[in-house]
């Protein structure tokens, strides 16, 4: 059985999106599940669009997500030589030749041509003058059809009579796309090419190339498109950003491999999945046939599953790096990792993001005397009554020989007996009193985190308020 060899070959003229970045992982699983290679090429042909900006971004993005490549990355625009080489063996072999007709005498022909009911297209008036100069064109076979069954949606058959005879060189002499891509392709021993379904109408034209050549036809499927919500073309308002813009949001590269996949891809009712068991059970007989519907709101909440089963060292050091960003290097220096260590298991099951976890764990990493209070908690909670019941609570608390979860425990729950109260009665003051807001991971272990010493300080601190 030949070895798979599959492709991701975006183009620099922008950088990665939630779109390309789903082709890509497609791609990566269908090599990695057939135990194959998975080549990268960079597209970067178009000299005015193309920045070094994107590439960069692109190949960050591949790293970020756990998409490693096989080999060298191919850079198109080093490869026109060879391009144009094959466009010279196709006019010696008869399978290309030199157009000199202007823009405007085809577009006269296409508009004849639709008059008269037919396809608009050149109609090959240079085909048989044996021209020494101009545009070069492919020379598509006048009968029969073009086919090929699509890994995805099927068999897919094309009249050649619909076909044009299409520009492989332009006038100054550049190779066209379609030209590249089959020249690519073949050069990189790729054998099967999963991409957007926008390229469907481009496949049986490049097959031709591939015919012309006399070289074997890779494999084709073309995945549908993502929509948005309202089922329209995915855009930024839908939450369509590049792939590096949710790392600065915070999202773990394996959360967002897990939502992708699932957006056109299927392995029962299973939501959930590690990069293992996605190799292992990738399909293209899995893949949808229909466009999928991107929901930011599903993509959260597997962040936030991911989020809960992270280790919580790995977690903080991403909480640190984050802060980092935030606020430079000396004021970051001021918080461990080994604090944020603590923090991050009282925060995994709420926290939705690195970014919402460090702003969750903000209470945790301050100073008391920097501890930020909600104006409204602090006015609704810490007021005259409840102010002697704080007072007491950090006496008894400064009096505990061991500070532990039950030791804590055992003093509140003698505080409510001795002074004949709910737990609601002080809960929220006291919440309020050491984070600074009404809603915290439990109290007790809240406390833990926070130590002896700082619980004290935050208590005290809100008693003088």
């Amino acid at each position: 059985m030949t070895k798979i060899v599959s492709r991701f070959a975006p183009s620099p003229t922008g950088y990665l999106h939630i779109g390309g970045a789903r082709t890509a992982l497609f791609s990566w699983l269908l090599a990695r599940a057939a135990g194959g290679e998975f080549r990268l090429r960079i597209e970067d042909t178009d000299r005015e669009r193309s920045t070094q900006e994107a590439t960069d971004a692109i190949i960050d993005s591949m790293k970020w997500l756990g998409l490693e490549h096989d080999g060298e990355i191919v850079f198109q625009s080093t490869r026109a030589d060879r391009h144009n080489e094959v466009i010279d063996t196709l006019i010696e072999n008869g399978h290309a030749y030199y157009c000199q007709c202007s823009k405007e005498e085809v577009d006269a022909m296409r508009e004849k041509a639709m008059k008269e009911g037919r396809k608009p297209k050149y109609d090959g008036t240079c085909r048989a003058k044996g021209l020494t100069e101009g545009v070069v064109r492919l020379k598509a076979p006048l009968e029969g059809h073009t086919g090929f069954v699509d890994m995805v949606k099927g068999p897919i058959n094309v009249e050649n009579t619909e076909m044009d005879d299409m520009i492989i060189r332009r006038s100054d002499g550049t190779p066209t796309y379609n030209l590249a891509v089959v020249v690519d392709d073949h050069d990189m021993g790729v054998n099967t090419v999963l991409r957007g379904d926008d390229h469907v109408n481009n496949t049986p034209r490049q097959i031709l190339i591939y015919r012309a050549m006399g070289w074997d036809v890779p494999q084709f499927g073309h995945v549908p498109m993502i929509l948005g919500p309202d089922k329209k073309k995915l855009s930024k308002r839908h939450g369509a950003l590049s792939v590096m813009e949710y790392e600065k949001m915070g999202y773990l590269p394996e959360a967002v491999c897990n939502y992708l996949a699932r957006l056109g891809w299927s392995h029962g009712d299973q939501e959930l999945f590690t990069m293992e068991e996605m190799v292992k059970l990738f399909s293209t007989d899995n893949l949808g046939k229909s466009p999928s519907v991107f929901d930011l709101t599903k993509f959260e909440w597997v962040n936030g599953q991911y989020m809960q089963k992270a280790d919580p060292k790995r977690l903080a050091a991403m909480l640190s790096d984050f802060l980092t960003r935030e606020v430079g290097d000396e004021e970051a220096a001021d918080v461990s990792e080994g604090e944020f260590e603590k923090v991050a298991p009282l925060l995994q099951p709420r926290a939705k993001s690195i970014v919402d976890m460090l702003e969750q764990s903000r209470p945790f990493i301050v100073p008391a005397e920097y501890l930020p209070y909600d104006e409204k908690a602090v006015k609704k909670f810490l007021n005259e009554e409840t102010k002697p019941y704080l007072e007491e609570i950090a006496e008894r608390i400064e009096a505990l020989d061991e500070f532990s979860e039950k030791s804590l425990e055992d003093l509140h729950r003698q505080f409510l007996e001795d002074k004949d109260i709910k737990f609601k009665v002080i809960a929220q003051p006291i919440r309020v009193a050491i984070v600074g807001k009404t809603q915290s991971p439990g109290l007790f272990e809240t406390m833990m985190v926070l130590g002896k010493e700082q619980t004290l300080a935050r208590i005290r601190r809100a008693v003088s308020l």
